[in-house]
């Protein structure tokens, strides 16, 4: 039998749950960021060798706070954009049940996926603003390097009046499509793979049926990495369309 489906709990859990992630990760976003995005030098040269070199490069170049340059319009959006995201998977997840109390494994991909379609609303915008700032630092650099002038640095709200001011709100929305290709395919495997490790694990002793936190963590790593690794290639795609300024002579992607 079905239970109610309390929204609220779900939007305010996912957005809490989204500035804890930000919080914890958002060094290793823009490393990741910037080594999608870096191109090879016109002798072969990569500014960045490995994850490592570029976080230390950052480090020694920005210090601690550089490493969180973008984090505002993350922490900003993230709220809405976990929310929507995780409310509207509990929301097809229960629609799709069956009286039985059952969901197959293609409903619960359908639930993700769908989950995945309706955050992009806020997604898109976040991630644009987002990549402009974690990767002008790296932009700047090389620019320095090849005899050429510093990128001034900007802010997320001066970038988002530019691209309303010179292409309207779907200036906003560049990379779309491939944000949709990202997301949508994230959802589908992280959240039914989420949902089945996480019933393996032992359960709380007050009579909730529901898994202990450690075995829900560890389930969430898990289903988290290889939905990742799954979709990467997508978000290399995302995230060079989405950059606006390009350090001289690198590829620009239509």
């Amino acid at each position: 039998m079905k239970t109610e489906f309390p929204l609220l709990p779900k939007i305010v859990n996912g957005g809490i749950a989204g500035v804890i992630g930000v919080t914890c990760v958002f060094p290793i976003d823009l490393v990741k960021t910037r080594l999608q995005n870096q191109q090879m030098g016109p002798n072969g040269q990569l500014m960045y060798r490995s994850m490592f070199d570029c976080f230390a490069k950052t480090f020694r170049k920005d210090g601690f706070f550089g490493m969180y340059r973008g984090s505002a319009v993350n922490i900003l959006l993230i709220t809405p954009e976990k929310a929507i995201k995780l409310a509207a998977n509990d929301f097809f997840r229960y629609k799709l049940t069956d009286e039985y109390g059952k969901l197959s494994i293609a409903r619960e991909m359908i639930s993700g996926g769908a989950a995945g379609f309706c955050q992009i609303i806020v997604t898109t915008p976040m991630e644009l603003l987002k990549i402009q700032l974690q990767d002008a630092g790296r932009v700047s650099a090389k620019g320095v390097i090849e005899g050429g002038e510093a990128i001034v640095a900007t802010s997320a709200t001066a970038i988002a009046l530019k691209l309303l001011k010179t292409r309207g709100i779907l200036g906003l929305y560049r990379g779309t499509a491939a944000t949709m290709l990202r997301d949508v395919s994230f959802s589908m495997i992280y959240f039914p793979l989420f949902a089945n490790l996480n019933k393996l694990g032992p359960k709380r002793k007050d009579g909730s049926g529901e898994s202990v936190f450690w075995a829900s963590f560890l389930a969430g790593c898990c289903a988290g990495s290889v939905a990742a690794v799954s979709v990467n290639p997508f978000d290399v795609v995302k995230t060079r369309l989405q950059v606006l300024n390009k350090a001289k002579g690198e590829v620009s992607y239509s």
